[in-house]
């Protein structure tokens, strides 16, 4: 299978449709279950940053405006994700931030998106809670980092990712999980997955 790229983003706030910037990004690359090659960095928009998004992720107005500039820095994010499609624990989140800084760069954001959180809820409905930290406990994968960094969040993702297409050959008989198989995963009504998956297993 292609590589697929994992990403996750801090911010300044919920919603770029609200004029919240990103302050850090980072992207996994996920190939056969395994982390290949990883991209992260801070990115100075000109934002500022609340002090109660300073608590959660430690970044700080000083931290952010001795970085990159955001245009760069999404250039370069670009060019490492290349075609990959792409995967984020909350991807209606990230994606937005994706498209949005991609945009204030002048670059196109065509990859299409699946989404840790949506597989989860189908594939694990047992599980205490879907936030990514719960997961990774859940499945006993290990913590990378610091919680609400953009690096440490996007290796876990990428470890429950792999966990999720690891569960999706082994126990659901599906040869190859792709990208589109995970999206259809994602859209499909929970009851209606195992045999979403039955006939993928067939074909």
């Amino acid at each position: 299978m292609p590589p697929i790229a994992v990403i996750d983003f801090e911010t300044t706030g919920v919603s770029p449709g609200q004029g919240a910037r990103a302050t850090e990004v980072a992207v996994v690359l996920l190939e056969k279950g395994q982390v290949v090659d990883r991209f992260q960095s801070l990115m100075k928009t000109g934002a500022w940053i609340p002090p109660f998004i300073t608590q959660l992720t430690g970044i700080t107005n000083a931290m952010v405006a001795a970085a990159p500039d955001a245009a760069g820095v999404m250039a370069e994010a670009a060019r490492f994700v290349g075609d990959a499609p792409m995967v984020a624990h909350n991807a209606a989140f990230d994606s937005k931030f994706w498209q949005a800084e991609l945009a204030h760069a002048g670059l196109a954001a065509p990859q299409p998106f699946a989404c840790t959180v949506l597989l989860s809820r189908r594939l694990y409905p047992q599980a205490p809670s879907h936030k990514l930290g719960t997961l990774v406990d859940y499945h006993g994968l290990p913590r990378t980092g610091q919680a609400h960094r953009a690096l440490a969040d996007a290796e876990m993702a990428a470890a429950l990712l792999a966990r999720i297409q690891h569960d999706l050959r082994t126990h659901w008989r599906v040869a190859e999980p792709s990208h589109a198989l995970l999206q259809a995963v994602q859209r499909c009504a929970r009851p209606a997955v195992p045999a979403l998956l039955a006939r993928h297993a067939a074909a």
